[in-house]
């Protein structure tokens, strides 16, 4: 059996991006991937743009609740991925981290907001794959 990844998402407010990178890979990755998300300064909510945009998919994130990154502070993280927040993130330590330059959507039409959804969808997909390909029991970067 491979060894399940723990990834974390961040970005600022904790309330689209990496709630949406949290969705997939909840569902891209089943059992094999752990997925947690947070913001730097979150925003206590989950925007309903993004609930609305991963309902269109059958994700529920009316279950999700916007989190702080420092709730994490000492978990063993395989992957951090920053989600285009700059210096509003912090470096976590973790085996292997990426930073995925990603517009906020949430000043975003519905049209834009589900191009930025897609486009996280493939990254996190990306991210699986590799993870997966590395031998399975392999953590993310090694």
């Amino acid at each position: 059996m491979s060894a399940k990844i723990r990834v974390l998402f961040v970005c600022v407010e904790n309330s689209n991006r990496s709630q949406m990178a949290q969705a997939f890979a909840a569902m891209l990755g089943g059992d094999r991937v752990e997925a947690l998300s947070a913001g730097s300064k979150p925003s206590g909510k989950v925007n309903p743009k993004a609930v609305a945009a991963m309902a269109e998919l059958g994700y529920d994130l009316t279950t999700h609740a916007s989190k702080n990154v420092s709730d994490y502070t000492g978990a063993e993280i395989d992957a951090a991925v920053t989600m285009g927040c700059g210096d509003a993130c912090p470096q976590l330590p973790a085996r292997q981290r990426l930073d995925w330059d990603l517009p906020d959507p949430k000043q975003l039409d519905d049209g834009g907001f589900r191009v930025v959804r897609d486009r996280i969808r493939a990254l996190v997909h990306g991210l699986i794959a590799g993870a997966a390909s590395a031998g399975g029991a392999q953590k993310p970067g090694n």
